[in-house]
């Protein structure tokens, strides 16, 4: 039996672990983890990324209007975490992480070159919502490494190994495994 109520809380399972990447006013490329974000739209293709003001890289975002979406592998989660506990106002999470800052192709701001999965996003949208704003970019390119692609050219979920987030409970998981082809799993026999 479920419990009737939980009240009002951010609690649904799963939400992404990406990596936001931005550069600052003066140009210094920084990242920070956040777990509110998704897909917004198919066509333009957008995302959405939801941070509060008091971030380092909401105001890059706000300066720069870009940002790249990196999607870490399980293999960097404890870095991903470290780079959504520190601040980028004083640190450099790049040189302190060993991580590798990648000047972007078709927007400005820098990408992670050790993860696999990488969008360029151009602000379309800012909404502000209470104490976080939403950030709704459009996605102007995906790059990905070559080792997690199919054999049709996109990315193979297994091979990126992303990491998922588990709201109110504040714990990391990989993905689980798979159980079949979307909009087919479900069509009568």
């Amino acid at each position: 039996m479920k419990k009737s109520s939980l009240g009002p809380k951010t609690l649904v399972f799963p939400a992404p672990v990406w990596v936001i990447g931005t550069y600052d006013k003066d140009g210094k490329p920084n990242i920070m983890t956040a777990a509110w974000g998704g897909l917004c739209c198919s066509k333009p293709p957008c995302v959405t990324v939801s941070l509060r003001k008091a971030t380092h890289t909401y105001g890059s975002i706000m300066e720069r209007r870009a940002y790249t979406v990196n999607v870490p592998s399980e293999t960097h989660a404890k870095k991903a975490d470290y780079v959504g506990i520190v601040s980028g106002k004083n640190r450099d999470k790049f040189a302190e992480t060993g991580l590798t800052p990648v000047e972007s192709e078709f927007v400005e701001a820098p990408y992670v070159a050790e993860f696999p999965l990488i969008l360029e996003c151009k602000v379309l949208h800012v909404n502000e919502i209470g104490l976080h704003t939403q950030f709704i970019g459009e996605i102007m390119d995906v790059k990905a490494d070559e080792a997690v692609l199919r054999e049709d050219g996109l990315p193979d979920i297994s091979k990126v190994r992303p990491i998922v987030f588990g709201p109110e409970i504040r714990t990391y998981h990989g993905i689980g495994d798979y159980l079949g082809q979307a909009f087919s799993i479900g069509r009568k026999s």
